[in-house]
């Protein structure tokens, strides 16, 4: 298990480019000889955009729910008054 966390960590630092010239040169070496890794890296690399997309989706809806809450309640009317009137002076 521990080798298994040590290859991502490294798989890790390869993809975010915080290695030290050598380890990355070394690492490139091992990734041209290595099947698994070959296999490994781009999976990796892949779960972290997918990471990032469903971060983004999640953002988008997060300030859409704030948007529909500060602009479709009564609650909020002054609010959005105000930031009528600083569209309107312009």
């Amino acid at each position: 298990m521990r080798t298994s966390l040590n290859n991502i960590a490294t798989i890790e630092a390869h993809l975010h480019k915080k290695q030290q010239p050598a380890d990355a040169l070394l690492f490139d070496a091992k990734l041209l000889l290595d099947d698994t890794l070959q296999v490994n890296v781009p999976a990796q690399q892949q779960a972290y955009s997918l990471v990032q997309q469903y971060g983004r989706k999640q953002l988008k809806q997060e300030i859409e729910t704030v948007h529909q809450q500060l602009f479709n309640t009564t609650k909020h009317l002054s609010f959005r008054q105000k930031i009528a009137r600083i569209f309107l002076n312009r």
